[in-house]
């Protein structure tokens, strides 16, 4: 690279880092994603291959539910405009607005609230009315499955939030959490296609799960399940949660056991046979637009998985011995070097603080890139939340550690109690982006000029 540039690269790292991150955002904003799989000509609706004549149709309803749910709604309603009859979606606090004809519900998120469940009754409200005639467009994104709520009859709105947060904190992984929540809901695995049938279906997704699990993003409300009541048990059992669930939902699990009618619908049900699910945006989409821009700027990049999963603290460790190796051997890609990588990782509460699985890994990945000159590492959520915080995540450099040891602070212990967000308050160093209304799981950039 050119002495010149290098220096530039040198002095402004972090906005390096940000403007790639920047750039995989930009790839996945759902208006975007969404207007380049859907158009209209005439009375002809394409979304994908598939093609939808209207005029056959009596009334086009728009339902769903994400964090991305208002700029999805305003896409659709700018390709179908008058042709939309009604519609409900429900999305995060402080990311509604306007979207025509199609009503906005704000609720909470990552636990399920009154609002939540308002904004599911309504749906089901909707699909209860609609017909075989009727075209039903269904807009999916991260966070549905705690957005979209709706109790199976014999749970409370308190007991189902209360089962959301023991999952929360006790490890479990996402595929995991939605298991049991599809097995607790009228709405979640494949049970919102069971109540609009007969009604044509068409699902736009933006994917926020490793491998574009469809029965997993937002729980999967218009897709055939493959997981069961035993499965649910199991899960409750294997994170030693049976006694701390409030009694509903054991006993409502329980009896699902016996009861195999009461489970969610699987392949081949008559319930699938009008609907098409549709990813229209993912994290390898953002992971590919942010190594071209890295490119752009001259950078060797390497995208090593969008699919990575684990333990933060030991998903940190496996990457910054990439970092290192590049240091040491110019393996597997030489200076200036881009590494990315996308998906979801977890953390196992431990501790009383505040933070994300982001900044946890930017101040995991801080201990272990000490002595290496010229590096950053950004990792950030792409919905711009990292867990309950007001950040999307954090930048790690070599003098994170030693900067905050001289300040009087021991990351160690910010560490141990989860405090990251503290952390990087405290010091410096978080990523704050606000809401992005896009969720496509997490991207990482790591930077060593």
């Amino acid at each position: 690279m050119h002495p010149v540039l290098q220096i530039q690269f040198i002095m402004d790292i972090k906005t390096t880092a940000m403007n790639i991150f920047n750039s995989g955002l930009k790839a996945v904003e759902p208006d975007t994603a969404l207007k380049s799989h859907c158009s209209l000509s005439g009375d002809i609706f394409k979304a994908g291959n598939s093609i939808y004549k209207l005029d056959n149709f009596n009334k086009v309803y728009v339902i769903g539910g994400g964090k991305a749910a208002l700029p999805m709604a305003k896409a659709v309603e700018d390709i179908l405009g008058d042709r939309i009859a009604r519609g409900v979606v429900v999305t995060k606090y402080g990311y509604g607005g306007d979207a025509g004809k199609i009503k906005v519900i704000e609720a909470g998120h990552p636990i399920p609230n009154e609002n939540g469940v308002k904004g599911g009754k309504e749906i089901i409200n909707l699909l209860n009315k609609t017909t075989e005639k009727d075209l039903v467009i269904c807009l999916i994104s991260g966070g549905g499955s705690a957005l979209l709520s709706a109790p199976a009859e014999d749970i409370s709105l308190k007991d189902k939030q209360r089962v959301t947060d023991l999952l929360l904190k006790c490890g479990a992984d996402i595929k995991e959490i939605n298991t049991l929540r599809k097995h607790i809901s009228l709405i979640k695995g494949g049970r919102l296609a069971r109540i609009a049938y007969p009604s044509h279906i068409v699902s736009l997704i933006l994917s926020d799960v490793v491998d574009d699990d469809l029965s997993a993003i937002a729980s999967g409300p218009t897709y055939p399940d493959r997981t069961t009541f035993k499965e649910s048990f199991e899960i409750l059992d294997k994170y030693k949660l049976k006694k701390k669930v409030p009694e509903t939902i054991l006993e409502h699990i329980e009896k699902g056991l016996k009861n195999p009618d009461m489970d969610t619908p699987k392949e081949g049900s008559p319930f699938f046979g009008k609907t098409e699910n549709l990813i229209i945006g993912n994290n390898f989409l953002a992971l590919k637009a942010a190594k071209r821009k890295a490119e752009e700027l001259g950078l060797n990049t390497i995208i090593l998985s969008s699919c990575i999963e684990g333990e933060t603290c030991d998903v940190a460790k496996v990457h910054t011995a990439i970092l290192k190796e590049i240091a040491a051997s110019g393996n597997p890609v030489k200076r200036p070097a881009c590494v990315l990588s996308g998906g979801e990782t977890t953390v196992t509460i431990r501790g009383s603080g505040k933070g994300g699985r982001n900044q946890e890994f930017a101040l995991a990945a801080a201990f272990e890139i000490q002595g290496l000159r010229d590096a950053v590492i950004l990792s950030g959520g792409t919905d711009g939340t990292d867990g309950p915080t007001d950040a999307a995540g954090a930048f790690a450099e070599p003098s994170t550690i030693k900067n905050a040891m001289s300040m009087g602070i021991n990351p160690k212990d910010y560490l141990k109690r989860n405090d990251s967000y503290n952390f990087f308050k405290s010091i410096g160093g978080l990523l704050v982006t606000g809401p992005t209304k896009t969720n496509v799981m997490d991207l990482r950039v790591m930077l060593l000029l």
